[in-house]
């Protein structure tokens, strides 16, 4: 058996399954938190890393694509605090954590298990029910519905529509996209028959999220339905078959020429929006001085 303990969790391997539980370090994000424990199984695994530093080492495991349904969802999108499969290592335990990577690695070629992608999910994904609260709406699943509520600061076309349930049987994709930037984040729900096209802000199968703290927790909700949903390798599989003597789907057509750069004085309004944003935010409630006074800074830095 290895296992390595830290502040930012501990890792224990024993041959047949690696299992990762969050530490109470008050650095460790909140969503790591809520997810708790998790064992992924060594046929997850495609590969674990350890990188050294100067104040502190990483170790990194590599899922296999396809694996997990967190993965799936946020698409390589969680950020490092977040991350499940990050642990900081201090200084002192450098070597631990080369040993438990020489474990982990001597399994892998024992088992001779193969690092490409999986056509089954091998973990189960966060339990459900759950519901979370987040950016202009509250985002909850039971294992066979997903039902939307709104909050007072959502736009008027989503609060005039009220709350919106959606059967599992009807969504075809979720994606969690976190905010960059200037870019809010967003949990969108493609539903059958009825793609949208229009800005998370105003779809009314997605809650716009405004880069807060309690934003990657909507990336549970997002897993929990990804895992009930037929694999990606199922899908792929289903579109490539096709019937006999049917002629081959045509070739994509070019992509379109990237867009030219916003001027300057654009980007320099768009800063000015969202102090204006940020601002009424505070005033109303929403924000606490401390949010507030972080994402101001941010924009003023980006100006």
């Amino acid at each position: 058996m290895a296992e390595i303990i830290q502040k930012d969790g501990t890792w224990v391997f024993d041959g047949d399954t690696l299992r990762l539980t969050p530490g109470r370090d008050k650095n460790v994000g909140l969503l790591r938190r809520e997810l708790g424990e998790l064992l992924v199984p060594l046929a997850a695994l495609a590969g674990i890393s350890f990188e050294q530093g100067k104040k502190a080492g990483r170790l990194r495991l590599r899922l296999r694509d396809g694996a997990d349904p967190l993965l799936q969802a946020t698409g390589g999108r969680l950020t490092e605090p977040h991350d499940p499969y990050q642990l900081l290592v201090e200084p002192d335990r450098y070597g631990v954590a080369e040993y438990v990577v020489d474990a982990v690695r001597n399994a892998l070629l024992l088992e001779q298990v193969p690092s490409g992608p999986v056509d089954a999910y091998l973990l189960p994904g966060p339990s459900v029910p759950l519901s979370v609260s987040a950016g202009d709406g509250v985002a909850s699943f039971d294992g066979e519905r997903v039902r939307l509520e709104w909050k007072w600061q959502a736009e008027d076309s989503k609060s005039a529509a009220g709350p919106r349930t959606l059967p599992l049987a009807d969504i075809v994709a979720v994606e969690w996209q976190p905010t960059v930037g200037l870019e809010n984040g967003h949990l969108r729900f493609t539903v059958r028959a009825a793609p949208s096209k229009v800005p998370p802000k105003y779809d009314p199968n997605a809650v716009e999220l405004w880069g807060f703290k309690r934003d990657p927790l909507m990336a549970l909700v997002a897993a929990a339905v990804q895992a009930r949903l037929p694999h990606p390798a199922a899908r792929a599989a289903q579109a490539d078959a096709r019937p006999d003597g049917e002629p081959p789907a045509p070739a994509p057509s070019p992509a379109p020429a990237p867009a030219p750069a916003p001027a300057a004085e654009d980007d320099h309004d768009a800063l000015l929006r969202r102090l204006r944003e940020l601002g009424e935010l505070h005033r109303s409630g929403v924000l606490t001085d401390e949010e507030f006074t972080l994402a101001k800074q941010a924009v003023l830095k980006r100006m």
